[in-house]
């Protein structure tokens, strides 16, 4: 089990629900070492005050807060700790809405939470009260040295929190919509509709795999074992699209084929599954 990152309470009216918080996600990126390339050694660096020239070891760094005037303002761990904020130890709910009713922009970070000792029926409650209801609890809550607004809601037979940016930590991006000068014929809506159609289905997150992550990791093992990888064919140079419609139909004809080998690639995978043995390749004649 993973470790909880943060303990405390979530404020239901009169309720009181003690927690655990836990991240439910973790990145799994490619990690890189900056390196000398002719022998290898790791680039380290120092903290280094710009004023004495001294290099201080982490534990003694201190958060700094710079005026506009220059003046540094030196906070410590006491100062933080004594903050009048009541979202350090508690999650507060200031808000019931519906899910649907919050922009995907703003959330970032989901945590799982479970409930400690007593907390357990509360907890339940909670969840249940959610699902019929369905809504979900607009929360304030400070994690890691700031304070967030959060949504918890239900998920299977827990409740998750998704930590949200504020309105004004959301960029305007009105600059990149296209000019209102630009238009589409209907045709080609429905050609792109027609498209989507083909490509439709359900969401299978299993299906999906981080390709970059597999192929440096497949450079890395040829690395080590002295071999190249195979070349990859480049890509033909597409023509300028002229015609959209044309395009979109052609999109949706290659669509349909790759739907259909898909389709076929996972009956065999079935029939060699239920067979009990592996599946062969049969090389035609000729």
């Amino acid at each position: 089990m993973p470790r909880s990152i943060w303990k405390g309470a979530i404020s239901f009216g009169l309720v009181t629900i003690p927690i655990k918080l836990y991240s439910a996600t973790e990145e799994k990126d490619v990690s890189f070492r900056q390196v000398h390339p002719e022998d290898g050694g790791r680039i380290k660096y120092k903290r280094v005050c710009d004023k004495c020239g001294k290099e201080i070891p982490y534990a003694e760094i201190a958060k700094g807060y710079e005026m506009p005037d220059g003046r540094m303002v030196i906070l410590d761990n006491e100062d933080f700790a004594s903050l009048p904020l009541p979202t350090t130890k508690a999650v507060e709910v200031v808000q019931f809405v519906g899910e649907d009713e919050i922009d995907p922009t703003y959330f970032g970070r989901t945590y799982f939470l479970q409930a400690e000792g007593p907390g357990t029926k509360p907890y339940v409650l909670l969840r249940d009260a959610l699902i019929k209801s369905g809504r979900s609890a607009l929360v304030k809550v400070a994690l890691r040295s700031r304070e967030s607004l959060a949504l918890i809601r239900p998920k299977d037979d827990m409740l998750l929190m998704h930590t949200m940016l504020w309105p004004d930590e959301l960029r305007d991006g009105s600059f990149a919509a296209p000019s209102p000068d630009v238009t589409v014929s209907d045709a080609e809506v429905t050609m792109a509709q027609t498209f989507i159609d083909a490509l439709a289905g359900d969401f299978q997150p299993s299906e999906y795999v981080d390709s970059y992550r597999e192929a440096v990791e497949a450079l890395v093992e040829s690395k080590l074992e002295g071999t190249e990888l195979p070349s990859e064919e480049e890509p033909e140079e597409e023509a300028e699209v002229v015609d959209l419609v044309a395009a979109l139909r052609a999109s949706v004809e290659a669509a349909k084929k790759r739907r259909e080998e898909a389709e076929s690639k996972g009956a065999e995978t079935g029939d060699a599954a239920a067979s009990g043995s592996p599946k062969t390749k049969t090389k035609k004649a000729g």
